[in-house]
């Protein structure tokens, strides 16, 4: 990296200069950065007309002036207008806490209770509520522990977010994380590794899963690692008491002593805080610098992470020392999800001369990317929707149209007109459209199943099912352009 403490500089790989005594070493790859930091809210206003406190902003100007020195008062930037506005931006029809209080409930009397909550934040008698724990089915037929928290915990949490936690680490964060960012998205993501496969000397992909990460974070080492920049303690007491606070399931409190509640507010950036101290900063300044012989690329997002290098000793070496790494925190790979595989310019070929398949495929963000060539018999990275996620969007699809097999087809053909928009607006990749284009086919003949058993006699004509979802849905195209241009223009100096 040029700068690693410039948070939006472009992820790209860097080759390393030769190390052999008298070189001189390659010049560093150019990082660019994107087109702004997110805007603070020191302009915006609230539902109720009261201005929003500037602090974000200042903080950030402070942070430019004096970056490595640590900020000792922060709690008063939360204010009661901060709250409010904390409240207006939350979900409306969000599930409740253990509390069960709901979001058009807490706005009776808002103004009276936002100052009853400021003071006892200020006061130091604020308590955090244990959440609500819900279990969600994952794919591999686990479960996913989410933590429902209380509206009012809610509240703090997005308030301290926005106006103190994101201007601070928004400028400690290193360019190649990209999960749970303002201004980043997951097709950032996609771009960068796309950008740095093809434009650079990757032959090894290691694509690196921390198991149970969320529940497995050392609640001592986040207070240290927050300890590194924040220096009121008052702040740190109250991110103290939200990881502290436990959860409510089947009527019991239930709390391990580690680990913060996927699904809070406050989650996404102690989450990243957390990787950057673990992961990031040890990747880019020591690792990446002083171990790796070859080329090398980075792309985070949140805890699923993929590397590439240019030599395969380089990626054997780096993930046996990254899971040193981790266990020294607490955490540990995914076995079944960290792969080392070949992959890139000439994996095809080589493996070709060996006798061997095709490359395998690796799966980030939803897409299954793979080795291809192109026309001109050059190499091109290749990019589909993940063939899980697809079965379980079309099983989804097929019990939502049981229950409306006797409603209006219109009504119906537009309801699935909306499911495939969703759909194309993520995955509508260059590369994907014949998958799309299946997976379009696949939707049609669920629909037409069902439309054919709503009576014993009932014979709905293909010709008339395509003639009212060539009305009703959206085309099959591509959205996106090609992430090696977009990634171009959009850290284009």
């Amino acid at each position: 990296m040029n700068d690693l403490k410039e948070s939006d500089s472009a992820i790209v790989a860097r080759s390393p200069g030769n190390k052999a005594a008298g070189a001189v070493a390659d010049r560093e790859e150019q990082r660019a950065g994107t087109n702004e930091n997110p805007g603070g809210r020191s302009t915006d206003r609230t539902q109720g007309r009261a201005a929003v406190s500037q602090g974000a902003e200042r903080i950030r100007q402070f942070i430019a002036r004096n970056p490595k020195e640590k900020l000792t008062a922060l709690l008063h930037h939360v204010t009661p207008e901060t709250l409010r506005a904390a409240y207006d931006a939350l979900k409306r029809e969000a599930a409740p806490g253990v509390d069960g209080m709901t979001w058009d409930r807490y706005g009776e009397g808002l103004d009276e209770r936002l100052l009853d909550l400021h003071d006892r934040v200020h006061a130091g008698t604020y308590r955090a509520t244990p959440s609500r724990r819900v279990n969600i089915p994952k794919p591999d037929g686990g479960t996913r522990p989410l933590g429902v928290a209380a509206l009012e915990d809610k509240i703090v949490q997005k308030a301290v977010v926005d106006n103190i936690l994101t201007p601070i680490y928004e400028a400690e964060f290193l360019g190649f994380s990209y999960g749970f960012r303002p201004g980043r998205g997951a097709h950032d993501a996609l771009d960068a590794l796309a950008y740095g496969i093809e434009k650079r000397k990757v032959n090894w992909i290691l694509d690196a899963d921390i198991a149970k990460f969320f529940d497995r974070i050392d609640r001592d080492w986040m207070l240290r690692f927050l300890g590194e920049r924040i220096g009121d303690q008052r702040l740190i007491r109250l991110i103290g008491k939200w990881l502290r606070m436990g959860a409510m399931e089947d009527g019991q409190l239930v709390d391990t002593g580690k680990g913060t509640p996927q699904g809070s507010v406050i989650s996404p950036v102690l989450a990243n805080i957390y990787l950057h101290y673990v992961l990031d900063l040890w990747v880019g300044r020591k690792w990446r610098p002083q171990e790796a012989r070859g080329a090398m690329i980075l792309v985070r997002y949140a805890d699923d992470y993929v590397a590439g290098f240019q030599y395969r000793k380089d990626a054997e070496r780096f993930l046996r020392d990254l899971k040193e790494r981790l266990g020294q925190f607490g955490l540990e790979l995914h076995p079944d999800k960290t792969r080392l595989i070949e992959f890139g310019r000439f994996a095809i070929a080589d493996r070709k001369k060996r006798g061997q398949g095709h490359p395998e495929t690796f799966d980030f963000l939803g897409m299954t990317h793979y080795c291809r060539q192109t026309r001109n018999g050059h190499f091109g990275l290749g990019r589909k929707p993940v063939a899980k996620r697809m079965s379980r969007t079309l099983k989804a699809i097929r019990a939502k149209l049981r229950q409306r097999m006797h409603a209006d087809e219109v009504e119906t053909g537009k309801w699935l007109g909306t499911v495939l928009r969703g759909w194309y607006n993520y995955f509508a990749v260059p590369t994907s459209y014949r998958y799309l284009a299946r997976f379009e086919l696949r939707v049609q003949r669920e629909w037409l199943v069902i439309l054919r058993r709503r009576s014993q006699k009932d014979r709905y004509p293909w010709e008339r099912l395509q003639r009212l979802c060539d009305k009703l849905w959206p085309p099959v195209t591509v959205l996106h352009p090609w992430p090696t241009q977009r990634f171009a223009v959009t850290h284009r100096r």
